[in-house]
């Protein structure tokens, strides 16, 4: 097959204007025309506003070329776009040849009659997509979430970009993904599954290579390379071939992620030249979900090789609202970021798009296991036949697409559909579901469409109807006892962190808490000091959940003092995400068994904005991901602390001094081997002074945790003393923290008069007295430690540095939020 890449002579212009700009494809709108000076960054203050209208307008892409040698001799030519977004005219020498409707499929077209030697002119007419969901919205005023603009239901395009409550409405256009010619000469690779059956020091594969066109005289080899060089070849189209002694694929933290490069030649008699040539890396695993009834109900665990592991990890959504900044380089930064933090599993969420290839390439290189959603998210669809239509080739294409993965760990059907439809049915819904029929409606497309398709092109991956779900048909979708969950009650209902020990999650999917950026993210939003306050038309415009700022600061008066400088603010506001996450964690680990998962939201953003990521849009580390690599380290010590804080609600009591003051400690450990460890923990007074202390010697078997005693502490001073703890093995001590009886703000901290110094790649931070949440920054504020944000006793603490510059260091603690 001729592959010619259609990237070079592009240009661009608003449709009916006289003259063209250069464009860059693959890109988009917005991008050609920020390089173009048409329009100013849609990030900075509210210039939002200005770029949404731009979007009323049609756009129009041209490009001219020449065929090169051998193409028109093919017997087939097709011009093949990968992603087009989204409603879309094509004309290839002044004919139409062809109407796309939907950014999430491939595109081909037959131009082989069309074509010329030399000269050849494609122009690509890109629809408005704010005037085709108004008119859509007009006729069939279905709906989704309030966050978004209406009619984004009735467009296969990434629903995020028409707002989200951490999105901004910037529903960009362009041929996203590379666009070229393939000359076929008789047939092509259609694509190739490969189903592995695992038995005792072998693997056996099973190949389905599926060939369009005439296959009359083709045959196919096969050539399978693994991690050690070693091959396996064979000829003659082989339908099963053998790896023995195979190296296996797990994810982050259980072993190694060895992939093995697989090519399938597709080969006509007679010819030296293959006709086509399919090269993936598949991973020797398998992976499911396991389902089975246990005493609590039914687990809802990832089984990898048959070991059931906690998944640890967030919730993915688009990197960007400007698609081509969007990039290996970035994926890959954002991914190793998840990994650092020991996550070993990604969800993508189903209300962006399908990344791109290397985004897979990435995970199964990293080891995370992908939670991938179809691209359907908190709105109600109308199933005609045209949409079905559109939908199901839109599931092939990426199916056939995505499947080979090792990573690939589940098909979603949708974010938070059934549990809408549920209440809805119950009588309890947000008026998006209205008729009969659009029950009928979700039930075929999740329950029957999906599932269909999934038979015919991916049989052997575990399919999930809905998150959250407990197995479909709107049986209890948000079950505690069966499947996944989503639980927003600390965050939306107002609860406390302490909520979270009510429960026992089999699979918590979603649960979140919001935080503003760093500070010098926020800077590239705007210059001016007079926009630097939570309350500001610039700060709330880059805010977009409506309550969401009183809430910070609702859960900031229970938790801290009331901060007198913007900065502080942000610095608070980041320790009341991560503390709120942390407390869920540890507590979901401590419950390792029935409790398989803890998949917070969110893991990045798509522009500069308060919201739920651990990670902000420059890519800057909040507080809650130094946390997280705590909180998901394969070997976790976690207290379970009883005071103030763990009853929740203790400040409607007028006598504070009755709450129990009482600690119990729990090792974690979630590596495929027993562990040997030393525990101690101390009670200190507020200059780190030891009061009393205790070591323990335990092994904690593989794959579980171990509850140490409970100890009482009725002597602890409830505001001016506290736990802090260590797990150590073979001398180095790998997890710890501190623990206190009281909210943060009545707490008499001392002052710990933060001192460090910087040797080569290590700072040496120096305390006086008990630190809480010590913060090093950079200048940049683009530091990434070995560690941030941790508790320290008086004394030294050394973190090294990872990235960045050690330049004009500033440290702060919890003391200094007044």
């Amino acid at each position: 097959m001729i592959r010619q890449a259609l990237c070079e002579n592009w240009e661009m212009r608003r449709a009916g204007d006289e003259d063209f700009d250069r464009a860059i494809v693959p890109g988009s709108v917005y991008t050609d025309l920020l390089r173009n000076g048409r329009m100013e960054d849609p990030y900075y203050k509210d210039n939002e506003a200005g770029a949404l209208l731009r979007m009323n307008e049609d756009y129009e892409y041209v490009t001219s070329f020449d065929c090169r040698d051998g193409l028109l001799s093919c017997s087939e030519v097709l011009l093949h776009f990968d992603g087009i977004d989204t409603i879309a005219d094509i004309y290839l020498n002044d004919v139409h040849i062809g109407y796309a409707d939907n950014m999430h499929r491939i595109w081909e077209y037959k131009v082989k009659p069309l074509l010329r030697p030399e000269g050849n002119t494609l122009r690509v007419l890109l629809h408005s997509p704010t005037r085709y969901i108004a008119r859509a919205f007009e006729k069939h005023p279905t709906r989704g979430t309030e966050d978004a603009m209406d009619g984004f239901v009735h467009i296969r395009k990434a629903h995020y970009m028409f707002g989200w409550d951490w999105g901004a409405h910037l529903p960009d256009a362009g041929i996203f993904r590379p666009v070229c010619l393939l000359g076929i000469e008789a047939a092509r690779i259609g694509g190739v599954y490969i189903t592995q059956r695992h038995g005792s020091g072998r693997v056996e594969l099973s190949f389905d290579v599926e060939i369009e066109g005439d296959d009359t005289g083709l045959s196919y080899d096969v050539i399978i390379t693994g991690p050690d060089g070693r091959t396996v070849c064979a000829s003659g189209s082989p339908k099963v071939l053998w790896i023995d002694n195979p190296c296996l694929w797990w994810p982050n933290g259980y072993g190694r992620q060895d992939l093995y490069a697989v090519q399938v030649c597709l080969l006509a008699e007679g010819s030296s030249r293959p006709a086509d040539v399919w090269n993936r890396r598949i991973g020797l695993r398998t992976l499911t979900m396991n389902t089975q009834p246990d005493q609590w109900g039914e687990k809802f665990a990832c089984r990898v090789n048959g070991v059931d592991i906690f998944s640890m990890g967030a919730d993915y959504i688009p990197e960007d609202h400007l698609l081509p900044r969007v990039t290996k380089e970035t994926t890959r930064a954002l991914l190793e970021k998840a990994k650092w933090a020991n996550f070993n599993c990604i969800r993508v969420w189903g209300g962006g798009y399908y990344p791109d290839d290397w985004f897979y390439d990435i995970c199964d290189e990293l080891g995370l296991v992908v939670w991938q959603d179809f691209m359907f998210a908190c709105a109600v669809y109308d199933l005609t036949p045209r949409f079905e239509e559109n939908i199901r080739a839109e599931f092939a294409d990426n199916i056939k697409r995505l499947r080979h993965h090792a990573c690939l760990g589940l098909w979603c059907g949708n974010n938070e559909m059934e549990s809408f439809v549920a209440e809805s049915i119950a009588g309890a819904g947000n008026g998006w579901v209205t008729k009969p029929q659009e029950v009928r409606d979700y039930l075929l497309m999740y329950e029957r469409i999906i599932p269909e398709v999934l038979r015919e092109y991916d049989p052997n991956t575990f399919y999930w109807p809905s998150s959250p779900s407990s197995g479909g048909s709107f049986d209890s979708p948000q079950s505690p006892d069966r499947g996944d969950v989503h639980y927003w009650e600390v965050w939306h209902g107002n609860r406390p962190f302490s909520d979270y020990r009510k429960y026992y999650f089999r699979y918590l999917s979603e649960f979140g808490f919001q935080s503003f950026p760093a500070m010098k993210t926020i800077e590239t939003i705007s210059d001016d000091p007079a926009d630097y306050n939570i309350f500001s038309y610039i700060m709330e415009k880059h805010q977009r959940n409506g309550s969401a700022n009183g809430k910070i600061m609702q859960y900031m008066q229970q938790t801290f003092r009331y901060p007198s400088a913007f900065g502080t603010v942000l610095y608070a506001s980041q320790l009341l995400q991560a503390e709120a996450i942390r407390y869920g964690v540890e507590h979901f680990r401590r419950h390792r068994g029935r409790c398989m998962g803890a998949v917070y939201w969110q893991l990045n953003d798509c522009w500069p904005v308060a919201s739920w990521s651990s990670v902000d849009y420059c890519g800057r580390l909040k507080a809650l991901h130094y946390y997280a690599k705590r909180f998901f380290a394969p070997l976790m010590l976690s207290c379970e602390e009883q005071g103030l804080m763990s009853a929740g609600e203790e400040l409607n009591r007028q006598h504070f001094g009755e709450a129990e003051k009482s600690i119990r400690l729990h090792v974690a450990n979630e590596t495929m081997r027993d562990e040997a460890v030393t525990v101690r923990w101390a009670l200190r007074d507020a200059k780190a002074r030891i009061l009393r202390q205790e070591e323990t010697h335990l092994t904690v078997p593989a794959l579980s945790g171990v509850w140490l005693e409970k100890v009482a502490l009725p002597e602890a001073d409830l505001y001016g003393e506290y736990v802090s703890y260590e797990l150590e093995k073979n001398g180095e001590i790998l997890s710890g923290g501190t623990a206190i009886f009281s909210y943060p703000k009545y707490f008499r901290y001392e002052d710990p008069h933060l001192t460090c110094t910087v040797t080569g790649d290590i700072i040496t931070v120096r305390a006086d007295a008990y630190a809480k949440s010590v913060e090093i920054l950079n200048e940049q504020e683009d530091l990434i430690l070995s560690d941030n944000y941790f508790d320290m006793n008086a004394g030294e603490r050394s973190v090294r540095i990872e990235s960045g510059l050690a330049r004009n260091l500033r440290l702060r603690s919890v003391y200094d939020i007044r």
